[in-house]
């Protein structure tokens, strides 16, 4: 079964959280849900998310694809030395890195230097972090083993990306059929 963790810090984007943690366990791939610091995270919009394991105790080797929400988290994340090297070690070794709205340009852009010649989106007006990188104003980007999304309102779009790269096409058809999701 492939693995994928989803890193959460205090004020993420909840839905940016949320959706890709259920549509991925839909899909049939194990997710873990490490917290930044905590077990029970708080996101932007005071709802509380309760993480599987901290991300200092997490063996961080052995994921197939990790996930990075945006929102203020996002900038937590990019000052976090252990998220930093467990996610250049992932994309290193060829791990799918999927981030979305602040993440691509704060985390993988600023702080990991992942984008450079790469082609990736992010929050508008966050582009402009990463003049290194190829930016696209597409919803999600997929460029080999990253990609990325825009906001809140394309986490369904940016999940069933992450079930395409991992399962397959099909599967990610067979999700959004039984989602309701239009236009994939």
């Amino acid at each position: 079964m492939k693995t994928v963790c989803v890193i959460l810090a205090d004020a993420c984007e909840e839905v940016e959280a949320i959706t890709p943690i259920d549509w991925l366990r839909r899909a049939g791939l194990s997710v873990s849900i490490a917290g930044l610091n905590k077990r029970e995270v708080k996101g932007a919009h005071d709802i509380v998310i309760g993480a599987d394991v901290l991300l200092d105790n997490i063996d961080n080797s052995n994921f197939d694809c990790i996930v990075i929400p945006g929102g203020k988290g996002a900038e937590a994340i990019a000052k976090n030395p252990v998220a930093i090297a467990m996610i250049k070690r992932l994309s290193s070794r060829g791990s799918l890195i999927a981030a979305i709205c602040a993440a691509p340009a704060l985390v993988l852009g600023q702080a990991c230097g992942l984008l450079k010649g790469r082609r990736f989106t992010c929050y508008p007006g966050m582009e402009n972090l990463v003049p290194e990188g190829r930016f696209e104003a597409s919803r999600v980007v997929a460029d080999g083993d990253l990609i990325t999304a825009r906001g809140p309102g394309c986490a369904a779009e940016f999940s069933l990306a992450i079930v395409q790269a991992l399962l397959g096409a099909s599967k990610a058809k067979e999700l959004a059929s039984q989602t309701l999701s239009l236009g994939f």
